[in-house]
């Protein structure tokens, strides 16, 4: 991928937070963010919820954004609590990068990056979903380290029609209930029962590499996560 120590670039990967309450000021994921001192924050979908109220969510997003470039893609939940255009505007209102099917090239430690992302599939067509994906592969450059934002890790045989390096999803929840010592989940949406992808790093057949955060929804969901802690995922490219 990236070579040499200048060269690294350390991501923070935040999924599923679907507004859930965590601590005074959301303090637990603004320590835990600090500690990692990303060059970037990724915010792969279900950063709101359809059912919690925006609180949350807009706290975490107004003091990570004063700290750090970050980048955010829509989920499901944006969609279907029918107000993704109004979380959007609010994301763009307060410095968020919010990505549609587009592509912002950064340097970062010397390194060049294309930042990509795609909205959540929830309400559209194959080939709009689609679309996107292309017209943000095609303001890439081979030469660039490539990133795609997408909520979908279930999409692995689509993003192999793709180049990018790295892709960073979530939505899977990790299976919800986990199997102690095995990265196997019981059911996950979209995919069913025993999913495929949960958690963690999966090399796939075109050669890209996608991440499955577990997310951080807590309140939020139906059943309670068992063997399933939430998660912050900190990744250090090089």
């Amino acid at each position: 991928m990236l070579e040499g120590e200048s060269s690294k670039v350390k991501i923070v990967l935040i999924s599923d937070l679907h507004s859930c309450y965590y601590g005074v000021d959301q303090n637990e994921i603004i320590r835990k963010v600090d500690r990692e001192k990303p060059d970037i924050v990724a915010l792969s979908g279900d950063f709101f919820d359809d059912k919690i109220g925006d609180k949350n969510a807009k706290k975490t997003a107004e003091l990570l954004v004063k700290k750090y470039p970050v980048y955010y893609v829509t989920g499901n939940h944006e969609y279907w609590s029918g107000r993704e255009e109004e979380m959007k505007s609010y994301m763009r209102s307060i410095g968020v990068h919010v990505l549609e099917g587009d592509c912002e090239t950064v340097t970062i430690n010397g390194t060049v990056v294309d930042i990509c992302g795609v909205d959540d599939p929830a309400y559209m067509t194959v080939k709009e979903w689609t679309d996107q994906l292309d017209r943000a592969a095609a303001a890439t450059d081979d030469s660039h380290f490539k990133l795609l934002i997408s909520h979908r890790p279930e999409r692995a045989s689509t993003y192999e029609k793709y180049d990018f390096d790295l892709i960073l999803t979530g939505h899977a929840h990790a299976g919800q209930i986990r199997i102690p010592f095995l990265n196997k989940g019981i059911f996950a949406p979209d995919q069913g029962l025993n999913p495929e992808y949960v958690s963690g790093i999966y090399d796939l057949s075109n050669g890209s590499k996608m991440e499955v955060s577990r997310g951080l929804a807590r309140e939020s969901t139906p059943a309670p996560r068992f063997f399933n802690n939430p998660e912050i995922v900190s990744l250090e490219v090089h």
